[in-house]
């Protein structure tokens, strides 16, 4: 795969297809402390940027890379094999409003494939997913729309054709607090692992604190979470791994119930307003 994890900023029967939920009783997108985009510190692994909001039953999360719980080094890729937190680790959530809220590990995709004896290659190397599970006197607080660009509007179970442009917000602490650093638009440049994972490139890829972090298309449906810096067999291009089918994954062998994912208050709009030109534009695609 040629990828490294860019979480480590150190600080059996089938089963119905996950949906999406509508706007609930959200908190406001404009204030909202806990939204796409917030870090989020796992205890003993990394600094990630968290993307989507989900539910299951009465239970609201914040989706982040499983990597983000890694024990291991950035070249530790392998879901199957890599050391990774537990169910019920600690997961911080830095709000936007400055406070700190604790969640909890409630999934990983690491986790599962590992206590499920997983041995497909392609899932082992790209199923990358996990879910923070958002303490009950926190949820009042949470708002599920994508900061600049709103959405997402549901769950893209179509594919990614080559060429197609894609939308991300990412919040490493390595950009400084900088917010014009993070919306950004790329282009899918090819599948790997049978569709499991979108390679895309875009102006500034992500960074060590940026895994984790939401990407959309078009019409601002979730196809992705950020989860590797490529360096072959495309250099410098960032590994998105597929939702759907991580939330698939997720409905057949974890333990969370019927998740959904939570659609935004807000509409998608792929050119924000007070975002900069330069910011929104559409990389080239390397020669060959």
């Amino acid at each position: 795969m040629g990828g490294i994890g860019l979480g480590a900023v150190v600080a059996p029967a089938a089963v119905a297809a996950p949906g999406q939920s509508a706007p609930g009783d959200w908190a406001a997108a404009d204030s909202a402390p806990i939204r796409p985009g917030v870090v989020t510190d796992t205890e003993g692994g990394g600094s990630c940027t968290s993307n989507f909001v989900f539910t299951s039953g009465d239970r609201t999360f914040i989706g982040q890379a499983a990597h983000c719980a890694g024990t291991g080094d950035a070249t530790e890729t392998d879901g199957c094999d890599s050391g990774t937190g537990g169910i019920g680790t600690p997961v911080t959530i830095r709000a936007a409003d400055g406070s700190d809220r604790t969640g909890r590990l409630a999934y990983s995709s690491w986790v599962t494939m590992q206590e499920n004896g997983e041995s497909d290659p392609d899932v082992c190397a790209y199923n990358d997913f996990a879910l923070v599970e958002i303490a009950a006197e926190d949820v009042a607080d949470v708002n599920p729309s994508i900061p600049f660009f709103g959405g997402p509007t549901g769950i893209d179970r179509d594919g990614v054709a080559p060429g197609e442009l894609v939308y991300s917000y990412g919040n490493s602490p390595l950009r400084l607090g900088i917010s014009a650093l993070s919306p950004k638009v790329g282009i899918n440049a090819t599948e790997e692992g049978a569709g499991m994972s979108h390679e895309v490139y875009t102006l500034t890829p992500g960074v060590p604190g940026d895994s984790g972090s939401a990407f959309v298309d078009g019409s601002g449906s979730a196809i992705g979470v950020l989860s590797t810096l490529n360096l072959a067999p495309l250099p410098v291009s960032n590994g998105v791994i597929d939702l759907a089918t991580a939330l698939d994954y997720a409905g057949t062998y974890g333990d969370v119930g019927d998740v959904e994912l939570a659609t935004g208050t807000e509409p998608f709009d792929p050119s924000p307003t007070g975002v900069p030109a330069e910011t929104l534009a559409v990389p080239t695609l390397p020669a060959g």
